[in-house]
């Protein structure tokens, strides 16, 4: 008899083909049959306590690793439960598959446990989403599904497969199992050569240029591209999303408060891979006199929301690198005397610095979110990878904590989703365990996930948590108070003084409660050297706002 094969092992083969060596899952009948196939595959089963932690945590691993994540839920519930963490990796243009489970084919539409159409569901949200029709296809289907993940900008792939399917086992000659390597084509593209052209000679005129590095710098691995670009043109550079940490704090050419300036007052501006949603003010920021670029993996998205002069669709390494030697020849002592504009720049950083400096160093109690956001950026190490989760304390940490390296920082993206921390974490400690992971959270960020804290213990994943606690939806009661008045200004917003140190200890990790600023470093210090999953809970004044959330256009 030929040797046969379950549908459950097929899919650990094709998950091992793509380098996947960890999956993040909740159980469920349907889908048992792959853990037995990733044990058989030397794949990690990394079992979390809710769903949307699980697809969380596989677009944290993609975000670290450059390669796809892979989450594995069951049907019905345990489905939609993963919808926030696939609709969140859609926006932030992050590949992960997400398998889930479905009941038998030979009970379709009859009615059988938690059947839902998932893949109607997952469509608007995903790059790819289908079911698997047949035993002899999982391992295909499986690699199709990773390979639409990288089709223009990446993104997140579904696939369901009924129970029948996945339980099944066919010959293994009759099973289509993709070879490693040789099902998928590279899609770094170099962009149009003439609008590169064309973008040296605008480079090489350009009296106070800027360049606003996006994640796409990130997730292109384009790092050193772009510090190759800026110094030999000497073009001052802001970062935004996971291109922060591009340029180390300190760089002559590393910008960070003068960003609304610059866009004012540049004659080039040059956008890469970050489009003009709602961060970026839908382009309205941006000066109507510069000459504008746009550079993006994605051709949707360039021109989207604003006019634009020039706009190239490629790889970001790639596009810059062709540029900046195109560029080399033609811009004579243009980079040269650039300094005055340079100079400037920095006066303005300077002076945004120097206000908020007392803010920094208050001694108030409660405890100013200025002075825990400039702790934590005075904590940090080159080997730190910094977590933002939440709403207004992290908007405070947004304006002060500069990570030290490349793709050592981690947020939700534009869909601003609450409680992805937990899950990122888990995937970045997991992913790099040489690495010192911290996470800043909300109280309200942390309360959605943060029973995976658990999880954190149970695998042995120290981190480092700082909730900065003012028992509120901070971000949103100031909302409130601007439309309706104080009066209102608690409705539906507001939380319990909850002691998460506490919390900690009782599942296992080490805890603390800070009410003074001073002990803020101490009780970092101990964190740090307990070795295990800790919780600094800092109690913050909930009466003052970050700028960021007292700007917002939803409000006005």
């Amino acid at each position: 008899m030929s040797e046969t094969i379950s549908g459950g092992h097929l899919v650990a083969k094709a998950l091992k083909a793509e380098g996947v060596d960890v999956i993040y899952t909740l159980c469920g009948g349907h889908i048992i049959d792959i853990y037995d196939g990733c044990v058989d595959e030397g794949i990690e089963v990394i079992d979390v306590r809710h769903e949307q932690v699980a697809a969380h945590a596989a677009d944290g691993h993609s975000r670290i690793t450059g390669r796809p994540g892979c989450a594995v839920v069951t049907a019905g519930p345990g489905t939609t439960d993963a919808v926030t963490g696939v609709a969140n990796a859609f926006r932030a243009e992050s590949p992960m598959l997400l398998i889930g489970g479905q009941g038998a084919l030979s009970q379709h539409k009859m009615g059988s446990l938690q059947d839902l159409p998932h893949v109607d569901m997952m469509a608007p949200i995903t790059k790819f989403a289908a079911t698997v029709p047949s035993t002899e296809r999982v391992a295909d289907l499986v690699s199709m599904a990773f390979r639409e993940c990288y089709h223009g900008a990446p993104g997140p792939s579904f696939l369901e497969i009924p129970r029948d399917v996945l339980d099944a086992k066919v010959p293994l000659d009759k099973a289509r199992i993709p070879k490693a390597g040789h099902y998928r084509a590279s899609t770094r593209q170099q962009g149009d050569p003439e609008a590169v052209e064309r973008l040296a000679d605008l480079l090489a005129h350009a009296e106070k240029p800027c360049i606003l590095l996006g994640s796409q710098v990130w997730t292109c691995r384009a790092t050193d591209a772009a510090i190759d670009f800026v110094r030999a043109l000497n073009v001052p550079a802001y970062m935004n999303g996971s291109g922060r940490g591009t340029l180390p704090p300190g760089d002559p050419h590393h910008f960070q408060l003068s960003r609304r300036y610059a866009f004012t007052e540049a004659d080039l501006i040059i956008i890469v891979g970050t489009p003009f949603d709602f961060r970026m003010g839908y382009g309205k920021r941006l000066s109507p006199t510069a000459t504008v670029v746009q550079i993006d993996l994605d051709y949707r998205t360039v021109g989207k929301n604003r006019d634009i002069d020039l706009g190239i669709v490629g790889d970001a390494g790639l596009v810059l690198s062709a540029a900046a030697q195109a560029a080399s020849g033609r811009i004579g002592d243009a980079a040269a005397r650039r300094k005055a504009w340079l100079d400037e720049l920095r006066a303005v950083e300077t002076q945004a610095y120097e206000k908020r400096l007392p803010r920094q160093h208050s001694d108030a109690r409660p405890i100013d979110p200025y002075r825990l956001v400039h702790e934590i950026n005075e904590f940090l190490t080159e080997d730190t990878i910094y977590i933002g989760d939440g709403g207004d304390i992290v908007t405070f940490s947004g304006q002060v904590v500069q990570p030290k390296s490349p793709g050592h920082w981690m947020d939700p993206g534009p869909l601003g989703t609450l409680g992805v921390g937990m899950a990122f974490a888990m995937a970045a400690k997991k992913a790099r365990p040489d690495k010192e992971v911290l996470c800043l959270f909300g109280d309200g960020a942390f309360s959605l996930t943060g029973w995976d804290f658990e999880t954190m213990v149970r695998f042995d994943l120290p981190f480092i948590g700082i909730v900065g606690n003012n028992s509120s939806m901070n971000q949103i009661r100031y909302g409130q108070a601007a439309k309706y008045g104080e009066d209102r200004a608690r409705v539906g917003n507001t939380l319990g003084d909850i002691r998460y140190g506490d919390f900690a200890k009782l599942l296992g990790g080490h805890g603390e409660e800070v009410r003074d600023p001073a002990e803020i470093r101490p009780a970092l210090e101990r964190a740090r050297q307990s070795g295990k999953p800790a919780l600094i809970n800092v109690w913050v004044d909930p009466e003052v706002y970050a700028p960021g959330t007292m700007n917002q256009t939803m409000y006005k």
